[in-house]
């Protein structure tokens, strides 16, 4: 299935350049419904047996809706439009017969769509596609970008809700950008008694796959509760106050860990030193990769957002030059919605208020610090302040 609009095939290099045009959307128009119509009647999810794959609290902790508009769910999405669909690919170990289903978020059912595919591993592998219709109807032409990092952080809200039932295997995160349908895909093995965690402290690994990805160490220290992942909200601007230092240590890591070296990452500080900060060689402390004010530029490149301008920190993945491939483009949105997913609930254990940014014109961050334009473009954000987590408003 090719990117569509209205059945149309879509260019993607084309729609990222003119995403990051200045250009401004045209008016909102329908979004559609807000779940994919899978074919046939609704059927609950059992609850688990002894030695299965709870899926239903993988689901409840990942993708579902708490309120009835469907808005409200422990992963964001731009707009709270939520494009993202989910068909899972199920094996044996799983309260579920063999065979692939179509979730619906709104009502935490699924609906089967046939068989399993010869060779399907045990557990579950849940395959992520998008309704671009749901985001173009109020972003327009600058809807893609926000597809694909909506998909990473799907992918990732999938991954920590994987880690919070303490599953023993590795979950396997595929964001190589490489296959248009499904995006991206993460697979989920059920659990297995006679095997301990790879870590004594409960620390496991991420395996994101792609071009030249390996194993890498873990992005958080510990698993998230499932309490956490449920109250990990977006917080409403404004976000004031600088984060400590050890803080935006912390949550750098977490980018760069969990994006396994396609982007680059920093920090836009205020007073008493604005500037950018980023990680040492060492990876255990900051260094100042260039001084300045720069929130308000960003302010001005995310979609005319003003409230940036005066918000504690942005932390800045930033990467795919303008020349990038379809499967570059798709491969580092994708690992930079997961990655700053991730860096969420990092701000969020450091007591921050976070707010994840998608939206970016004429963000050519190298260009502006002098490099060549063109190379070195904004990809995503997340904006941080000092507001404690547990006086953060839902959005």
């Amino acid at each position: 299935m090719k990117h569509t609009r209205d059945d149309r095939p879509v260019d993607l290099v084309a729609a990222l350049a003119h995403a990051r045009s200045p250009e401004r959307p045209g008016p909102d128009t329908p979004a559609g419904p807000a779940v994919r119509a899978w074919p046939g009647p609704s059927r609950p999810i059992p609850e688990a047996g002894p030695g299965q794959l709870d899926l239903r609290a993988l689901l409840r902790l990942s993708l579902a809706a708490s309120d009835d508009s469907g808005r409200l769910r422990p992963t964001p999405s731009a707009g709270a439009l939520h494009p993202v669909d989910t068909e899972l690919v199920v094996g044996t170990g799983c309260p579920l017969p063999p065979g692939r289903y179509g979730y619906d978020p709104l009502r935490h059912r699924v609906h089967r769509l046939g068989r399993r595919p010869d060779g399907t591993p045990p557990g579950v592998t849940a395959e992520l596609s998008v309704t671009a219709r749901r985001t173009v109807s109020h972003y327009g032409h600058r809807a893609w970008p926000l597809l694909l990092l909506d998909t990473g952080h799907a992918a990732a809200a999938l991954y920590l809700a994987a880690r919070a039932l303490a599953t023993s295997g590795e979950p396997e995160v595929r964001l190589d950008g490489l296959t248009e349908n499904p995006l991206a895909a993460v697979r989920i093995p059920p659990p297995d008694a006679t095997r301990r965690p790879a870590c004594g402290s409960g620390e496991t690994y991420c395996q994101v796959h792609g071009p030249g990805a390996t194993r890498r160490p873990p992005t958080t220290t510990r698993p998230p509760t499932p309490h956490e992942l449920l109250a990990r909200r977006s917080a409403p601007p404004p976000l004031p106050g600088a984060p400590p230092q050890e803080a935006l240590l912390a949550v750098l890591a977490t980018g760069v860990r969990a994006s396994t070296g396609d982007l680059s990452w920093c920090v836009a500080v205020g007073a008493p030193r604005p500037g950018l900060i980023e990680p040492a060689a060492d990876g255990t402390s900051l260094r100042r990769r260039a001084s300045g004010e720069a929130r308000p530029t960003l302010a001005a490149w995310a979609a005319g957002q003003a409230w940036i301008a005066d918000t504690g920190a942005v932390l800045l993945a930033h990467g795919c030059p303008a020349d990038a491939d379809a499967p570059h483009i798709r491969r580092t949105h994708l690992r930079a919605g997961f990655a700053v997913h991730l860096a969420h609930l990092t701000a969020h254990r450091h007591g921050l208020a976070a707010r994840p940014v998608g939206s970016w014109q004429q963000a050519d961050l190298g260009a502006a610090l002098g490099a060549p334009p063109g190379r070195d473009w904004i990809v995503h954000g997340l904006a941080l302040g000092t507001r404690l987590a547990d006086e953060e408003n839902t959005t």
